[in-house]
This record gives structure tokens, C-alpha cells and sequence, in this order.
């Protein structure tokens, strides 16, 4: 028989060998031997078939490996030794789960009490637990731990129990996003502008060191030449989780965020309940804002200064929902056009209504100083608080308090379930001050009234979160400092605050409306309002499905002025085979203009458009304009560029680049992504480039590193390698990795990938023998390349030149080398030196 014929016979059989094992699902305890008669092989006592002798046997020693339960990644690279223990009169061998790697499991209380120990206290003993399955999946490099949901706590498929979540590794960061915009009007100077802000960091165990900061360029030519350039330090705090509690502990500079009472800015501490701590279903709301766009826009919402989200949005309708839902209060949205229109209007990001399920606590509580500009403290040290108690699944209560030397509040409310008519919650807030002129009591009172109602069979959603009266005489921190450390004359004290959403879907028209009423009056000056209504449909025509309509409108009134500014963007778009055409036409400040839009992404990370029309002013100028916009999400930073012009008014052209730095001691890498020094992960391909990963978000560097930044704590994350994309020589053994990352935590993630060429060799030892048919081939990491066939020849794949290989065989284990230079037509003769394997014993 011909050499290649008898490797084909050895390839084949072991290859259903495999099979067979993997399939026949002998219990462990059962040993199969083999009868080698029938291989074709000149030598059959030099056969080593053992480890294949044991349904999941691995042979005693420590390997790396992914500990998983119930298939969810728990621990990646985790060191697991396997030591001989004797069963009855068998001798087997069994993973060492550590007690620190037992807690990770999930386990409820009862049952990990239940768990004796063996080897000296080093392994946990499963044994005791009815329908306990463990097993080690070796070609995949890892460890499953199949346990009954009964002994775990609370776990659905997006969230797991604190014991799981991971802390992440110690490192550096800094998230940026800048944007620069040069603007040439018809008459009069040129201007530029630029801007920047973002967030620097330090992680180290459950600790998230973190300042905020904000840059700001401008100049104006011409007659009135201005220039002007600044950079600030916003705010620098100090967090961590404390699951144990499920809230979330910052020390340093913040805003006073609550349910009941206004914000203001401080330094000093707080201890929070954290609601995204819980499972998905037991968490609230984050809050959305609508608006238009007449060009492309720069969108900022901020909060008592602090600047909460800063973007660019194309011209129409935007949708932001990005906020985190720990916001509270009113946020203030700017609205900068590219002509240098600015537009304002507030949004209220309370929550309707205050309800809390049965037996539970929400608590906030807040110890510090108020915080005046930059980093300056003013006024008595303060404490604050409020808690939220579930007394059934009808009725909660609630209550909060301010106590700041001559400033104190308190307030108290109560939150029903109407069942069928709704939800809602009623609360005052009475607030005490001493005036500083006559050292009198000053009272004042405010009353709030939330209501919220889902019509689940019409897919409608109607919430009524405020109406808020507050008497003249009411005064919240805010305006008690303002009032006493900057001698305002005006106390600009709010009046009544209406706020209205509803939104409905019909499934069967596949057309959605919706709209908001805000309305905020005062004591002291005008009325602000604001409104707006939506409508979308989908329908098809001509053969071509999916083409929508939608018309938005707003009105805005300003308190300052007093002026109206109303708003109609009407929308036509037909999909194409990678974009879209569309018209749109706006009214805005008696101003017409209607364009027609051509959308396409190029790639699966590029996307462009461009946008031609007229614009009809009030004075009767009909004007041509001309705009477009491109993105592209690199793999280091996400950028765009635009450009608007007018005729005879204004030519503009900008860009905006975001991304950031990630530096730990495992690795670093620029990447596209991060908000505010968010969650991350830390991707590692042991040195290997240009992996893409997550549909190209993401592309590792020359040493294999990639971060991704669209993580969401205390959720379960997973990230993969784009396995269609990988070049020629390259092979992912392990596409898929899990994470569940508190907040702010750099995570870290190996993917088990190998590049190089495949390769016949002939493995020889020194007393001229070969590893015996059926030894495992391994690379540095611990990858199985291969097994050894007949002859000591093996087929492996991955390698590289110069690259050192582990044979291992029963007891022994030699070690070889290969070749500075490879050729993959050839086949290699390897010297392999045997060396002595440690032994370990349970």
C-alpha cells in the first residue's frame, strides 16, 4: 500500500474515531480500548490511543481555558488543573474548581453551602448536587459547568447576578470629540470655529477615576475682528459599583440629580440606588429628545452647564436617545445651524410616575458643598436625600429632604396603581429659607401631579408627567445661591410646568404618531413653550416595498423674547439597493425650501449624502443651496465632513473626528467610539493584525489590539470576530466572546486565533523513533495545530517560521522547532527532544 494511501487509512479513521467518542456519549467512567490490529501501520505496540480511551478524559496537568456555565463565558484564560482522583476502585481525572472561581458560578446561598471541598480545600466537589454535569471541551479549549436553574440566582439572557460580573483590568483613558467648522457669509468677514470635549481617566479594581473637558476655538474677520479660545476642566469624580447593594458610590464634583427636588452642582459625596444593577425588566426609562435640523446641526444638551451630549446631526428630523437613564430634572438642547441660527427649548427628563415594586428600596443620598463655577465650593456643607419604598404592587411612598444651614426643603409623595385607568403619583415639596435682609422664614410650596397609561391592544402610550404648581414664594437650592452669593435681584421662579407625550403605533398601516407639549410658565417673565408632532407610514407602490412618509412639526416660544418660531419638515423617501433618494420640504421662520437627497452607503461603515433645493425667504429671494455629508467609522476614530451653501448668503464647510485612547497593561489602542469614559473592551488577537470584528467596527493594530466601546454595563455583551472576512491564512478557533462589565470597566477578552501556513512535517526523536500515532501537537499558547499519524508525520496549520512546538503523549512531551524558512509544498523533517512531563496527583 502506498505511503499516501496509509496516511489517508490514519486520517480516516481517527477522524471517526472522534465521531464516535463525540457522539456515542459513553459515560466518563467507561474506558473503551481500542484494537489497533486493524490500523495499517508497521508498528502497532507504538501507538498511544489513551487519551482517547475515556469519554472526556483530559490528562492530569493545568490548562487554560474558558470556564463556562450553562454556555455563558464566565472566565476567559483561566488556569484550571485537573488532578487524579480515585472514584471508587477507578482512578480518574477531575477539574479543580477553585472556591474564587466558584463564586462566579451564580450559585444561590443554600445551595453553595451544600459544596464540600477536596485536594486540601483547593476543589470544589460537585458531586453532592443532583444533575451537576462537568466536562471539559479540550479542541475548544474549554470548561462547561452544565447546572439546574434551581440552584442559581436570577439570571435571564441579557443579565447575569452580581458574582458574575466582571471589574475589568487597571488602565488609561481619553475619549475625545472635536469638530471644526470654517463659514464665508455673502458679506462680511469669514469665520471659524472649533470645538472639543471628552473625558480622561483611570481605572484601577472596581474604582473609575474620571474629568470631564471642554475646549472652544473662535474667530471672526473683518471689521469686528474677535478671537476668543478656552478650556476648562468640568468636573473630576471618583466612582465604583457596589453590587452587593446594587447602587453606585462618587466622590468629588457632580450635579444633584433627583426624582423630587432640582439640581444643582456640588462637591462632596454620594451613595445612589443604581437601577441598570438589576435585571432588564425590573429597570426604568432613559429619556429621548426630538427635534429638526434646517442644516447640518451641532445638537448640545446640558444640564445646569454640564454638558450631557454634543454631536453634529444632518439636516431633518433627529431622535436622540443616547442620555443615561440616571438623568434627571430639565435639560436644556441647543441647537446650532450651520448658518449660525441658534434655537433653544428644555426638556423635562422626569420619569412618570414614582412607583417602586413591592418590598423594594430606591434611595439617593448626597453629603458635600455647592459647587460655584470651575472647581470653587460656596455656602454650608449640605446633606440631602430621598427614598422610594414599594409597600405593594398598588402603592408606593416617597419622600426627600435638603438640610443646608439657612436652606432646607423636604417633600413627600405617594405613587398608585390604577391597574386598568393607569398609573400615577401626587408629592409637595415645602422649602424654608432665611431671608438676609430681616433674618425672617420665607415658605414656599410646590405640588406635582404625574399620570401614565399604556394601551397595549392599540400599541399607544399617553404620559402626563407634570403638572407642577410652585407658589412665588418657593425657592429651590439653585436660586437660593444665586440669590445669596451673587446678589441676584430677579428670582426667575418657574410657575407651572405642563408636560404631555403620546405615541401610538398601528401595525396593520405601519404608521406611527406621536407628539410632546411642554409648556413652562414663570412669576416674573414670559411663558416658554414647546411643541411637536410627528407622523410616519411605510407603504409600497410601483414594486418597491418599504418606501415611507413623514411629516414633523414644532413650535417654540421663547421666555426671553417672546418670540414664535414655527416649524413643518415634510419627507418622501424610496429605498434603493444600497440607499435611498428622497425629498424634503421645510417651513421655517416664514422661510420655504424644498430639496431632493440621495443617501448611499458605499460600504458596511460608509455612508454619504447629497442634498440640492431652493429656499423661498420672506422677502420673496428665491435662493439655490447646496449641501452633503459623509461618515466613515474607522477602526480608530469615527469621522465626517460637510459642507452647505446658499446662494448669496453663506458658503460653510466642517468636520468632526471622535474616538479615543485606551492604554492598560495587556495592551493599547486607538479606537473609534467612547462617550464620557464609558464601558469598554479590550479586544487581543496574540498579535495578529487586521481582524475585523463586530461587522468592521473594529480592527485590531499591528499587535493584535482593538477596543469596543458600544458596551453596555451590567449586560451581557458579545463580541465577534467577522469570521467571512478573515484572509486566506488566517483561522479563528474561537469567534465569540461573552462580557458582563460593571461601569466604566476596561474589559479584557483573548480571541484564539492563529495565522500562518499549514504544513506537512515528520517528527523525529532522538533515539530515531516518533511520537506515537495519536499525540497532540501544540504551539506556544497551548493550540492544538495537530495530531501525529503513523510514522510520527503530522498535517498542522497556523504556524510560523521559527515557531517552538509541544508534542505531548501519555506521560512524555518532546519539543521541536521549525524552519526560519517554510515552503508548504515540502515536507519538513523536525528533530523533536523529549523532555519529562510533570506529573500531578490529586
Amino acid at each position: 500500500m502506498s505511503k499516501i494511501n496509509k496516511k489517508i487509512i490514519l486520517y480516516s479513521f481517527l477522524f471517526f474515531l472522534l465521531v464516535a467518542i463525540n457522539n456515542g456519549k459513553p459515560r466518563a467512567e467507561e474506558s473503551i480500548e481500542f484494537y489497533t490490529d486493524l490500523l495499517d501501520t508497521e508498528d502497532k505496540q507504538h501507538i498511544d490511543l489513551s487519551r482517547f480511551s475515556q469519554a472526556d478524559y483530559v490528562m492530569p496537568g493545568r490548562y487554560q481555558l474558558t470556564f463556562r456555565v450553562n454556555g455563558q463565558s464566565i472566565s476567559k484564560d483561566t488556569v484550571i488543573p485537573f488532578y487524579s482522583r480515585q472514584v471508587g476502585e477507578k482512578i480518574t481525572s477531575e477539574a479543580c474548581i477553585s472556591p474564587l472561581l466558584l463564586d462566579k458560578v451564580g450559585l444561590t446561598e443554600r445551595i453553595q453551602n451544600r459544596i464540600s471541598l477536596w485536594h486540601e480545600g483547593q476543589c470544589a466537589d460537585f458531586s453532592v448536587l443532583e444533575g451537576v454535569k462537568a466536562f471539559a471541551d479540550m479542541p475548544e479549549l474549554q470548561f462547561n459547568l452544565i447546572i439546574p436553574q434551581a440552584y442559581l440566582e436570577y439570571t435571564d439572557p441579557y443579565w447575569t447576578p452580581p458574582s458574575r460580573w466582571d471589574n475589568g483590568i487597571p488602565g488609561l483613558l481619553l475619549d475625545y470629540n472635536a469638530d471644526a467648522t470654517l463659514s464665508k457669509p455673502e458679506h462680511g468677514g469669514h469665520s471659524q470655529s472649533a470645538w472639543i470635549n471628552g473625558t480622561v481617566g483611570a481605572n484601577y479594581g472596581a474604582w473609575r477615576l474620571r474629568s470631564n473637558y471642554r475646549g472652544n476655538y473662535s474667530y471672526t474677520a473683518g471689521q469686528s475682528r474677535q478671537k476668543s479660545t478656552s478650556l476648562d476642566w468640568d468636573r473630576i469624580y471618583l466612582y465604583r459599583a457596589l453590587p452587593a447593594w446594587r447602587s453606585k458610590l462618587t466622590i468629588g464634583e457632580s450635579s444633584f440629580s433627583s426624582d423630587l427636588l432640582q439640581s444643582w452642582s456640588y462637591t462632596g459625596l454620594a451613595l445612589t440606588s443604581d437601577e441598570r444593577q438589576l435585571p432588564p425588566k425590573l429597570r426604568e426609562y432613559s429619556p429621548e429628545i426630538n427635534g429638526i435640523a434646517d442644516t447640518n446641526a451641532r445638537v448640545t444638551v446640558s444640564q445646569q452647564g454640564r454638558i450631557l451630549y454634543d454631536s453634529t446631526v444632518p439636516a431633518g428630523p433627529f431622535s436622540i436617545k443616547e442620555l443615561s437613564s440616571s438623568i434627571r430634572g430639565e435639560l436644556d438642547v441647543k441647537v446650532t445651524e450651520q448658518d449660525g441660527q441658534v434655537k433653544t427649548f428644555q426638556v423635562n427628563a422626569t420619569y412618570v410616575p414614582f412607583l417602586s415594586r413591592p418590598g423594594q428600596f430606591r434611595y439617593k443620598f448626597f453629603l458635600g458643598r455647592s459647587r460655584y463655577q470651575s472647581h470653587q465650593t460656596e455656602g454650608p456643607i449640605f446633606g440631602a436625600g430621598e427614598i422610594s419604598y414599594g409597600v405593594s404592587n398598588y402603592w408606593s411612598v416617597y419622600g426627600g429632604s435638603i438640610i443646608a444651614g439657612k436652606y432646607n426643603a423636604a417633600a413627600l409623595g405617594i405613587g398608585l396603581d390604577l391597574m386598568r385607568l393607569g398609573t400615577l403619583s401626587l408629592d409637595a415639596t415645602q422649602s424654608m429659607v432665611k431671608t438676609f435682609r430681616d433674618e425672617g422664614t420665607q415658605i414656599g410650596r410646590s405640588w406635582r401631579f404625574n399620570y401614565a397609561k399604556s394601551f397595549d391592544d392599540i400599541g399607544a402610550n399617553i404620559s402626563f408627567t407634570g403638572y407642577r404648581f410652585s407658589e412665588s414664594d418657593y425657592t429651590t437650592m439653585q436660586q437660593y445661591l444665586d440669590e445669596r452669593y451673587r446678589n441676584y435681584t430677579y428670582k426667575n421662579n418657574n410657575k407651572e410646568t405642563y408636560t404631555l407625550s403620546l405615541s401610538q403605533y398601528f401595525s396593520e398601516q405601519k404608521l406611527s404618531i406621536g407628539g410632546s407639549y411642554h409648556r413652562q410658565t414663570y412669576w416674573d417673565r414670559n411663558d416658554s413653550t414647546n411643541y411637536n408632532l410627528r407622523a410616519d407610514k411605510y407603504f409600497s407602490a410601483f414594486g418597491v416595498n418599504n418606501i415611507s412618509v413623514g411629516i414633523s412639526a414644532a413650535r417654540n416660544r421663547y421666555s426671553d423674547t417672546n418670540k414664535v418660531n414655527d416649524e413643518i419638515f415634510l419627507r418622501l423617501s424610496v429605498p434603493l439597493s444600497s440607499g435611498s433618494v428622497s425629498y424634503n420640504g421645510s417651513y421655517n421662520n416664514q422661510q420655504f425650501s424644498h430639496t431632493a437627497s440621495y443617501y448611499n452607503q458605499t460600504e458596511r461603515n460608509n455612508t454619504y449624502s447629497l442634498t440640492a433645493g431652493v429656499t423661498h425667504s420672506k422677502e420673496g429671494q428665491t435662493d439655490a443651496q447646496l449641501s452633503g455629508y459623509y461618515s466613515h467609522v474607522g477602526g480608530i476614530a469615527n469621522t465626517s465632513v460637510n459642507m452647505s451653501a446658499t446662494q448669496g448668503r453663506y458658503f460653510s464647510v466642517g468636520g468632526s473626528v471622535y474616538g479615543g485612547v485606551t492604554i492598560t497593561p495587556e495592551g493599547a489602542a486607538l479606537h473609534s467610539g467612547g462617550f464620557n469614559g464609558g464601558t469598554r473592551l479590550l479586544v487581543d488577537t496574540e498579535g495578529i493584525a487586521k481582524v475585523p470584528i463586530d461587522d468592521g467596527r473594529v480592527i485590531t493594530n499591528y499587535k493584535g489590539f482593538g477596543v469596543v466601546t458600544d458596551i453596555n454595563s451590567y449586560y451581557r455583551n458579545i463580541t465577534t470576530i467577522d469570521v467571512d472576512e478573515l484572509t486566506a491564512d488566517m483561522e479563528a478557533r474561537n469567534a465569540v466572546v461573552e462580557s458582563f462589565l460593571t461601569e466604566g470597566a476596561i474589559g479584557y477578552r483573548k480571541f484564539d486565533v492563529v495565522k500562518g501556513k499549514r504544513l506537512f512535517v515528520v517528527l523525529k526523536l532522538q533515539d530515531n523513533g516518533s511520537p506515537p500515532f495519536g499525540a497532540s501537537v501544540r504551539n506556544e499558547k497551548g493550540h492544538e495545530l495537530g495530531i501525529v499519524s503513523d510514522g510520527g508525520v503530522a498535517w498542522i496549520s497556523g504556524i510560523q517560521p521559527k515557531e517552538k512546538l509541544t508534542v505531548n503523549w501519555s506521560k512524555k512531551i518532546c519539543t521541536a522547532e521549525l524552519p526560519e524558512h517554510i515552503d508548504s509544498l515540502s515536507q519538513v523533517l523536525l528533530p523533536c527532544t523529549e523532555q519529562e512531563q510533570i506529573n500531578i496527583n490529586g
